[in-house]
């Protein structure tokens, strides 16, 4: 784990390289102090090894020492395993962003995420 004023990195490795991270950007205005944003990455390799709901875990543990009362994030509406895994957590859509990431010249919808402490 790595902390940076508003910034956190929490990693998972393997015996010989990174396997995944979690990239948590706590809020700091005065009025959102309260929530935090986060970006999870697992290597293609490891994706469906629980990897992914070991660093959300982990987030979640980190959230609760720090009084984090909302989490958000996003994912695109395509990936249905992400989407699997944090209703699974307990994140809930709240919106979608439409057309928002063009990937390999294809455009693509992101849900907008959040869960609530």
């Amino acid at each position: 784990m790595i902390n940076r004023d508003n910034i956190t990195v929490i990693g998972a490795e393997d015996e010989e390289r990174l396997i995944g991270y979690t990239l948590v950007i706590k809020e700091t205005v005065r009025k959102k102090k309260h929530c935090a944003s986060i970006v999870v990455g697992v290597h293609k390799d490891y994706r469906g090894m629980g990897v992914g709901g070991q660093l959300l875990q982990a987030v979640l543990a980190w959230a609760n020492h720090q009084a984090i009362m909302r989490i958000e994030l996003t994912v695109v509406s395509e990936n249905e395993a992400a989407l699997a895994l944090y209703k699974k957590i307990g994140f809930e859509v709240e919106g979608v962003k439409r057309r928002s990431l063009l990937m390999d010249g294809e455009y693509y919808d992101e849900y907008y995420m959040g869960k609530l402490f």
